[in-house]
């Protein structure tokens, strides 16, 4: 049977005890209720982007939801929960919407995307999505949760702080006209105005961080980003090296550079403890990746250790942005 090692990004994850593919939102919502019925410990897998999966997982049975397709009504579009995010980001992006354009690139499905409220250089999901239709586990029951009940927040919502069920869909709302990404302005160096200009400054971008997938790069077997960046008070900001970089935030509060904190506090580029086959990327530090082999363990190993070196050396909890299951 097929491990989890196989279905995810930073390929760790051992075999679960049943593996479910969902090919409707239909068949996602029966093989969610029946699992749900039994009993048994489950996961809704999407592209398997943004999970560290345990070794041993032989309590766990998995529903792969490949639900895909979109309905386009205006700028309103419906999207399919098992739809390949950047499939989705490049179809926006061919009729001329804009919304999404900056995510271009992250992996995973639709379905995930409101999750964590994914974002990149000033976009946010949270900004474009005006509901999701939602299994909910303590009901059995469909429902419709608006934007402002998923209680959106920086890379969180009120399903991952624990509201329990399955996205089947998501709508979003896109404009015709792209707002300003100074942030993006500031990475790529230039000013990108249109869509295609913005989706293509942002996929080279990750590409040369080690953040697109490539089969053939272990730099891009990883989640991506492995902490979200801490969010401080200003005064507590005001107290780290002037040069750590630093994004003032609405409420006052400063959102810091994890990848900065984490160079800073000894771990550089390519950082393995030991043998370990677990490292930190040789493009950006801020990503865990596999070099080939690695366990679970040893991923999150790596994990704690850089959480132990901010923390010691600045003070900060770094907070992990993948899920890790079974752990």
């Amino acid at each position: 049977m097929t491990k989890l090692s196989e279905l995810t990004t930073m390929r760790v994850g051992g075999q679960p005890a049943e593996l479910l593919v969902a090919r409707s939102r239909d068949q996602l919502i029966e093989f969610a209720l029946g699992v749900w019925l039994s009993g048994d410990d489950w996961l809704v897998l999407g592209g398997g982007s943004n999970i560290v999966a345990a070794d041993n997982l032989s309590d766990l049975k998995v529903i792969k939801a490949e639900n895909t397709g979109i309905e386009r009504n205006g700028n309103l579009l419906k999207v399919q929960a098992g739809e390949n995010w950047d499939a989705f980001v490049a179809f926006t992006v061919e009729q001329g919407l804009s919304g999404v354009e900056a995510l271009s690139g992250i992996p995973g499905t639709v379905g995930a995307a409101p999750v964590q409220n994914i974002g990149a250089y000033g976009q946010e999901v949270a900004d474009t999505i005006t509901r999701v239709e939602f299994l909910d586990y303590a009901t059995h029951e469909l429902e419709i949760l608006e934007n402002q009940d998923l209680e959106f927040g920086y890379r969180d919502s009120i399903i991952k702080r624990g509201k329990v069920g399955v996205i089947t869909w998501v709508e979003f709302e896109l404009t015709e006209t792209p707002g300003k990404l100074d942030r993006l302005t500031e990475a790529v160096g230039k000013e990108v105005s249109t869509p295609q200009e913005i989706r293509d400054a942002v996929l080279e971008t990750r590409a040369i961080k080690g953040m697109v997938l490539n089969a053939q790069d272990t730099d891009t077997h990883s989640c991506g980003s492995f902490f979200t960046n801490p969010i401080v008070s200003f005064g507590f900001a005001s107290g780290l090296p002037i040069n750590a970089p630093r994004w003032e935030q609405p409420d006052g509060s400063v959102k810091i550079s994890a990848a900065w904190l984490i160079e800073h506090a000894g771990i550089g580029k390519g950082f393995a403890l030991g043998q370990s086959r677990a490292a930190t990327s040789s493009k950006h530090c801020l990503a865990i990746t596999n070099k080939g082999g690695a366990t679970a363990e040893e991923v999150v190993e790596l994990a704690r250790f850089i959480q132990t070196q901010v923390s010691n050396r600045f003070g900060i909890n770094l907070v992990p942005e993948p899920n890790l299951i079974g752990f």
